[in-house]
C-alpha cells in the first residue's frame, strides 16, 4: 500500500446549504449545516485513504481549538499527522462555505498571514515507505521542498494547481505533474485559451501537465501528445472539495503503477461518485464503489 505525502493546507470549514447562494446583504436562513474539515492538502490525504491507501500530511496550524478539531478529524480517517506543526499566537486556517440547492458553492477562507512560511522544519529526507507527494500551492515553501525531494527520488511529485498559482516557473518545475484546475491555470497563464495555456506551461517546465474543466473532461499534455479525457456525465450535489478529492485519487493511482490517462479516468470516477452526494469528505467514495462504477459507467464521448 503505497503512502503518499500531501503538502499544504489544512481548514476547518462551516457548511451552510441554502437554496440559492445570496446576492444582497441581509440575514438569510440555511436548510442544513455542518463542521467539516476542508483544505486541499488534508481532503486529499483522506481520499487517499478511503480509497486504501496510506496517508500522511505536513501542514502548519495555528495553536488554537480549531486546530484541536483539524486534527481529530484527519486522525479519524487514518490520516498521519505527525508532521503538523503547530504555531503559537497564530490562527488556524477556517472558512464559510454557502452551498446552493444545485450543488455549487461559494467559499470564504481565512489564512492567517501570520503563519511561518519557512519550510526548514520538514524532514530532509521523505518518510521511509512514501511513494508519492501531492502538494497544493496555500504553502509554496513546504511544497516546492517536498516536491523537490520526490522528483529527486523518481517519484511521483503532484501540484494541484488551484488559483492563487505563484508566478514562478522554477516552484512549477519541482513537479513531475502539473494537475490544474480551470481557474488555477487562468490565473497563472492570463489566458482563458486551456489548450494554449497549457502547452506553454508544459515546455517550459517538461512536466506531464493536465487542466480539469468539470464536465468538459480533463485536456492533457505530454510532451508532444494531446487529449481529452471525457468526464462521466452526472448530476451534481455537492461539489466541496471535488477537485482535492480528484487530485488525491489521481496521485495515489500514479503511485500504484497506473499510467496518467488511467489514472486520470479513476481520478474523474471518484470524483463523479463524490459530488453525487451531500457531505464533503463523507461523500468521497470507497475503492470498491470506484471499481463498481468504474465496470458499469463509460465516459462522455466512449466508444
Amino acid at each position: 500500500m503505497p503512502n503518499i505525502l500531501c503538502v499544504g493546507q489544512a481548514v476547518q470549514d462551516f457548511v451552510f446549504g441554502v437554496d440559492e447562494v445570496p446576492d444582497r446583504a441581509e440575514k438569510f436562513r440555511a436548510d442544513r449545516f455542518e463542521a467539516v474539515g476542508g483544505g486541499p492538502a488534508a481532503t486529499a490525504a483522506v481520499a487517499i485513504t478511503r480509497l486504501g491507501g496510506g496517508a500522511s500530511v505536513a501542514v502548519r496550524l495555528g495553536d488554537d481549538g480549531v486546530a484541536d478539531l483539524i486534527v481529530a478529524e484527519l486522525e479519524g480517517y487514518g490520516v498521519d499527522c505527525r508532521l503538523m506543526r503547530r504555531f503559537a499566537g497564530c490562527a488556524s486556517s477556517l472558512s464559510a462555505v454557502i452551498l446552493d440547492g444545485k450543488g455549487e458553492r461559494l467559499i470564504v477562507n481565512y489564512l492567517d498571514k501570520a503563519l511561518p512560511s519557512d519550510a526548514g522544519w520538514l524532514p530532509d529526507v521523505l518518510p521511509e515507505g512514501t511513494g508519492a507527494v501531492l502538494a497544493d500551492t496555500r504553502w509554496p515553501d513546504g511544497a516546492g521542498a517536498m516536491l523537490a525531494l520526490a522528483k529527486a527520488a523518481g517519484l511521483p511529485a503532484v501540484l494541484d494547481g488551484d488559483r492563487p498559482v505563484p508566478k514562478d516557473t522554477d516552484f512549477l518545475r519541482a513537479a513531475s505533474h502539473l494537475a490544474f484546475s480551470a481557474e488555477g491555470l487562468q490565473d497563472f497563464s492570463g489566458s482563458g485559451d486551456h489548450e494554449a495555456s497549457l502547452g506553454r506551461v508544459a515546455d517550459e517546465t517538461g512536466a506531464w501537465c493536465c487542466v480539469t474543466l468539470g464536465a468538459g473532461g480533463v485536456f492533457y499534455v505530454s510532451g508532444e501528445e494531446t487529449g481529452t479525457v471525457p468526464a462521466f456525465p452526472v448530476v451534481p450535489v455537492d461539489t466541496l472539495g471535488a477537485g482535492d478529492v480528484w487530485h488525491g485519487a489521481f496521485t495515489l493511482a500514479l503511485a500504484e503503477g497506473q499510467g496518467e490517462v488511467n489514472a486520470v479516468r479513476f481520478a474523474s470516477a471518484v470524483a463523479a461518485l463524490k459530488v453525487q452526494r451531500f457531505g464533503a469528505r463523507a461523500g468521497t467514495p470507497k475503492r470498491g464503489e470506484v471499481e463498481t462504477f468504474l465496470s458499469e459507467h463509460s465516459m462522455a464521448g466512449d466508444e
